[in-house]
């Protein structure tokens, strides 16, 4: 069976897939050309999404390509609407509906889950309110790694740590969507991760 890797999430994994095809011009555009990765590739992080979007296709963006390996980086638009739109997911809902792609996955498919933390360095100063919603969402990434033997990567204590040895906006200059720089250390440590 050949090896088949699904990248999901929302406009970070996205990253203009549908203009640059078929990885978009981010992160898993680097690790598709790295060579480091074996086996088939697919990009479906879409925009915008939270987990509740995940959930609603996930049958068709990720079972359905029959994956071996699966990776899912979400979670920032989940904290991000609370604040621009007053539309909150509470950490239980987040946690539910992971637990449940998760599920789903392993028992169709036995495949390896690597699972990444959501990310967000505080380019504004309000934004450091952003981390009461969003250090528990990074809590149930890590909860679920550990429940359903998944690999973390850990891209927000990474850019935490290099964001005290250069400035923020270098490597989201949002705070939110990575600069090439931070999509090129987001793909070096999701390859070292494994």
């Amino acid at each position: 069976m050949s090896d088949v890797t699904v990248f999901i999430g929302d406009s970070v994994t996205d990253c203009g897939r549908e203009v640059e095809p078929p990885y978009g011009d981010g992160y898993v555009h680097m690790i598709a050309n790295s060579g480091d990765l074996k086996g088939s590739i697919i990009n479906v992080g879409t925009s915008g999404h939270r987990i509740v979007d995940l959930e609603a296709r996930w049958q068709r963006d990720v079972l359905d390509h029959k994956p071996t390996r699966i990776s899912i980086a979400i979670g920032i638009n989940d904290t991000w609407r609370r604040y621009d739109d007053n539309d909150i997911t509470r950490v239980e809902d987040f946690e539910d509906r992971y637990r449940r792609v998760l599920n789903a996955s392993q028992a169709l498919l036995h495949p390896e889950f690597v699972l990444c933390e959501p990310f967000l360095l505080p380019v504004q100063e309000e934004m450091n309110t952003w981390r009461e919603d969003l250090n528990p969402k990074i809590d149930v990434v890590h909860r679920l790694a550990k429940e359903f033997g998944a690999q973390v990567v850990a891209f927000d204590a990474h850019f935490t740590a290099l964001a005290k040895k250069m400035a923020m906006t270098q490597l989201a200059e949002d705070g939110i969507h990575p600069t090439p720089l931070g999509h090129e250390e987001m793909a070096k440590l999701w390859l070292a991760s494994l």
